[in-house]
């Protein structure tokens, strides 16, 4: 297990615990524990679980003490599941403006979306525990596919900034071995089928330095092999799922040189991925708006999982 410093080396219910505040439970949704009992990972974080209400937090979760899948579950199911890690810096997670509107979105279209709600570092816990998370979240909607009319060939997952990175990681790196686990859940695979990741902290190497997630992952001070060993472009390799990657020329946090660094790198190793690069929108877009360009980004996923992802 990897702590906070160190370089990386269940079931369904709803919400039921003194540990999520009421604020932060939507009843209409459907809510699958990732753990039954303590989540494997140190640290952890105490009081109960906070909602935003203003400012760029609002609609945003953290200390984050139940992990857990929020389930949109559609009218008519396609076959097909997508895991969304909204973004934040790994110090809080944009439900509101990210995460939520894409899984309503993907539900209209026949997707089942799992919202994943994953620990984070600035809570207090350790650097491993939102990709023991994720691996987790992975493993349990796989083993579950009957229960959603799923095809658990046809396992995605998506994620925006942060989110992004969580959810490169766990694709370019799905059998790491971030923790032990004897149940049903653990002879799954963790391995998506298909990854799609907008406005992602792909490198935490100079110059991209500055961002809040660098800081809660590896720290101010990091190693370089620390800043290589947390980078997504690091784990480029010809097995790795179809990606298809979204970016905004303008914007600031996460420019797009993260996001082609990680293409340059994938299409050198012969994976398959894709890249669009919009000209407007800064970061933390979501779904976009109307009059925006990056806006088409929905429908191009949507077409390309047909076209690429399952085709293939």
């Amino acid at each position: 297990m990897i702590s906070r410093r160190m370089v990386l080396s269940g079931a369904s219910a709803l919400i039921a615990t003194g540990a999520v505040s009421a604020q932060a439970q939507t009843p209409a949704l459907e809510q699958i524990l990732l753990w039954q009992g303590k989540a494997p990972g140190g640290g952890g974080t105490t009081g109960p679980e906070k909602l935003g209400d203003k400012g760029g937090a609002k609609g945003a979760v953290s200390n984050i003490s139940v992990p857990r899948l929020r389930v949109y579950r559609p009218a008519v199911p396609n076959g097909k599941a997508v895991i969304i890690c909204g973004g934040g810096g790994y110090f809080r997670i944009q439900l509101r403006k990210e995460s939520t509107p894409a899984a309503k979105w993907l539900q209209q279209r026949g997707y089942t979306a799992f919202e994943l709600i994953y620990r984070l570092p600035a809570d207090g816990w350790d650097a491993s525990a939102p990709f023991i998370d994720a691996q987790r979240a992975l493993k349990i909607v796989r083993t579950r596919a009957a229960d959603f009319s799923l095809d658990p060939n046809k396992i995605g997952i998506m994620g925006m900034s942060a989110g992004g990175h969580l959810a490169g990681f766990t694709a370019l790196q799905p059998s790491r071995a971030l923790y032990a686990g004897q149940d049903q859940y653990e002879a799954a695979s963790a391995r998506p089928d298909f990854a799609a990741l907008l406005f992602p902290v792909v490198s935490l190497r100079k110059p991209y330095d500055t961002t809040r997630t660098r800081k809660e992952i590896i720290g101010t001070k990091p190693s370089t092999s620390a800043q290589n060993a947390w980078s997504l472009d690091s784990y480029a390799a010809k097995d790795a799922p179809p990606m298809i990657l979204f970016s905004a020329a303008d914007d600031a946090i996460t420019p797009p040189g993260h996001n082609i660094a990680l293409f340059e790198a994938l299409t050198k190793a012969g994976a398959s991925a894709e890249l669009h690069i919009f000209a407007n929108g800064g970061h933390g877009w979501g779904l976009g708006k109307p009059t925006e360009n990056l806006s088409q980004w929905p429908e191009l996923f949507n077409n390309w999982t047909d076209r690429v992802v399952f085709t293939q």
